[in-house]
Parts: structure tokens; C-alpha cells; sequence
């Protein structure tokens, strides 16, 4: 069995984050996408919306894809958020499963900033999805990657294959994919609905009508009414 885990803030949930768990999993041929979204994240703290509703906006954005999987590892674990504590319970859960960690570029580059990231790297294979922003080729400054930047920049060409495979230095695989990318932010969604403006077709209408219905994110009352 090939699992992807999609863990985040999902601060919150938009098409940016399905389209990319649902071409990764059609790409990789993976049995099942978990999302799991992060509960308390040890290097995020503005504007993040309590756990609990974060939980039931994925699993109200998920539900029509019976690939998709929301855990509540992280949003029901108290203290901080650590991605290495998930990955330790998920492969206790799925012991004879091959886990494929999906995060976009500037995340990757961000693990020497996680908990215990040696430990993390060597746990299981990742999948680097591109981001608006990013190129491939900044991942030369990732000390975790066998790959010169000739190579890389190899992916941020629309004219080769879409993904990728690089060796880790922990022994374990990087699969880089371009895939769609679309160029969907949580930061934007959540300044729109501050002011007014409107989301449509940025995240599932069901999740806009959580978000009002809740106030979440400084929401203004009866926003996008005229859409």
C-alpha cells in the first residue's frame, strides 16, 4: 500500500491544496491521501483559526473523495504540533505501508527549522510539490538532497516530464513534481474575506460558508453576497 500525508495548517483549505493531493495521488498511483491538519504549529501563530474548525473545514472539503482521509493526530494531541511525532504514530498504524510526506518547496526548505529534523528525513519519501514562487532549483540549498542545480532546474522547464525522482542523503527518496500549481494562497484567501472581496472559485463554496457562518478570519458579515 502507498499512502501520501498531507499535513498543514490548511489555515484554510482551498483547491491549491486538492488539486495537488489528488494529482499526486493519480501521479504516484497512491492508494490514499491523509490530510492531517496541524493543531498547534510550532512556527506559525497569526490568524490561525482554533484546531477543531481547521479539522472540519478538511474534512468538509475532502468528503466527496473517497481517496481522501482526514486524521486528527495532530488537532487532538495537546502542546505543540511536531511532524516527526506524526510520522512516529503513522507508521506504528500502517507498519507494511510505503508513506509519501507531500509538502511544497519553501516547506521542504524549511525542515532544518523543524523538531528533530535528521530524524524526519529519514522516515519516509517525499513528495515536493511546485509552489507560485518556487523553482526546483532553490532546492540546491536543501542539505538533504543529491542533486546539483543544473538537474533541478531541469523540472522548472514545462517541456520535460512532470515529476522527478532525487535521492535523500537519509537513503530515502524525493520525488519532485510541477503538477498544476495553482496559484492559490491561504495568506490571500484570508485578506480577501478581511476586506470584502470576493473567494469565489479559490476554495469550496461549503468552506466559504463555514468560514462566514463561524467569523473566521475577521470575516465581514454577509461577504460575497452578490457573487
Amino acid at each position: 500500500m502507498k499512502i501520501g500525508v498531507f499535513g498543514g495548517t490548511f489555515n484554510p483549505i482551498h483547491y491549491g491544496h486538492l488539486r495537488a493531493a489528488e494529482e499526486a495521488r493519480e501521479m504516484l498511483e497512491l492508494d490514499k491521501v491523509l490530510f492531517i491538519p496541524a493543531g498547534n504549529p510550532p512556527l506559525k501563530s497569526h490568524n490561525i483559526a482554533d484546531a477543531e474548525k481547521r479539522f472540519q473545514m478538511v474534512t468538509i472539503a475532502t468528503a466527496g473523495n473517497e481517496f481522501f482521509e482526514v486524521l486528527d493526530i495532530e488537532c487532538s494531541r495537546t502542546g505543540k504540533s511536531y511532524i516527526v511525532e506524526t510520522l512516529e504514530e503513522l507508521l506504528g498504524r500502517y507498519p507494511h505501508a510505503g508513506l509519501y510526506f507531500l509538502l511544497g518547496i519553501d516547506a521542504f526548505l524549511d525542515i532544518p527549522n523543524w523538531c528533530r529534523p535528521d530524524q524526519v528525513i529519514s522516515m519516509v519519501d517525499f513528495v515536493i510539490l511546485a509552489r507560485p514562487g518556487h523553482f526546483f532549483r532553490d532546492l540546491q540549498a536543501s542539505p538533504y538532497l543529491h542533486a546539483d542545480k543544473a538537474a533541478l532546474a531541469l523540472m522548472d522547464n514545462s517541456g520535460i516530464a512532470d515529476h522527478a525522482k532525487v535521492d535523500m542523503k537519509s537513503g530515502k527518496k524525493a520525488i519532485l513534481m510541477r503538477g498544476m500549481s495553482l496559484a492559490i494562497s491561504s495568506t490571500d484567501i484570508r485578506n480577501r474575506l478581511q476586506t470584502g472581496r470576493s473567494t469565489k472559485y479559490l476554495l469550496p463554496e461549503q468552506i466559504e460558508s463555514f468560514i462566514i457562518s463561524n467569523s473566521l478570519y475577521g470575516a465581514l458579515n454577509g461577504v460575497n453576497e452578490c457573487q
